[in-house]
């Protein structure tokens, strides 16, 4: 398996408040009285995170859960850790959070990579991986019994608005796209938008109890740089699935930057949260 590397830290700090929005917080508040409830008062509680990015998942969770706190930021580019900022990170109690970072492609992970931890994290995530990875993943927790919050995987879903005569190039897009999601990239085959049913099925074949909660995205006016940046991205790998859309979409793509430029459109991106924790 290749790095997993989807993003640039552009991106990321331009998605991070609408991520911040989105996100769970009662899974979060679950996993936060699990770990009250089991964790030792000697030692930290360890939180090990896939896929750590610039680090928006430990600075969205640490202060909701209890401390103090050591993270474990795991991430396969070398480049996109450079990025990450955790000086003004506190738990819940407002202690400063400390952290290690391993640079490791997810086919590295060790078996036992979990052991000791409290629990094990991810953002934006679980659509870019494989079934292999994933359930390396799921076997990861069930060995350590470390319960798991995956944020954020996309579902396939999106909603335009206003929607005025553009209801088919949009579907043409959304099945392009989501095809896109799904494509073998290198010999990887991404989970794309079947990545939290996957996911909760192999917690739930384990037998562990498991929560999904909606989180979309909903983007407005405020958000105009996020929607032009989304709209670019969405349109680009629907006519790279499918080049015979490349007319219709551009002409789609005009209307619809006008639309954001005068603060009128509106959109809502489907996400999915998952929360697994052994019975």
């Amino acid at each position: 398996m290749t790095s997993i590397s989807t993003a640039t830290a552009g991106w990321l700090a331009l998605r991070a408040p609408a991520d911040d929005a989105a996100r769970s917080g009662e899974l979060a508040h679950e996993l936060a009285r699990m770990l009250a409830a089991t964790s030792a008062s000697a030692g930290p509680v360890v939180v090990h995170d896939l896929g750590a990015g610039t680090g928006s998942m430990t600075r969205w969770l640490a202060p909701r859960l209890p401390g103090p706190q050591r993270w474990v930021l795991r991430d396969g580019d070398a480049d996109i850790v450079e990025h990450l900022d955790l000086s003004a990170v506190v738990d819940s109690a407002g202690r400063a959070v400390s952290c290690d970072i391993v640079v490791e492609d997810l086919a590295e992970l060790p078996s036992d990579a979990f052991h000791g931890a409290a629990a094990v994290t991810a953002s934006a995530l679980l659509d870019v991986i494989t079934a292999v990875e994933a359930a390396h993943i799921v076997a990861a927790c069930v060995a350590a019994g470390t319960p798991a919050l995956f944020s954020l995987s996309v579902t396939g879903a999106v909603r335009v608005r206003p929607a005025g005569h553009h209801e088919a190039i949009e579907r043409a897009v959304a099945a392009a796209f989501n095809d896109h999601q799904r494509r073998d990239a290198d010999g990887r085959r991404m989970l794309g938008p079947d990545a939290v049913d996957l996911v909760a099925g192999l917690f739930a074949a384990a037998g562990w109890n498991v929560r999904r909660a909606r989180t979309p995205w909903r983007l407005g006016r405020p958000d105009g740089a996020l929607i032009a940046e989304w709209l670019d991205g969405r349109l680009d790998a629907a006519v790279e699935q499918r080049p015979e859309l490349a007319g219709d979409a551009a002409g789609y793509a005009r209307r619809r930057r006008a639309q954001a430029a005068a603060g009128r459109l509106r959109v809502t991106v489907s996400h999915e949260d998952l929360l697994a924790w052994p019975r």
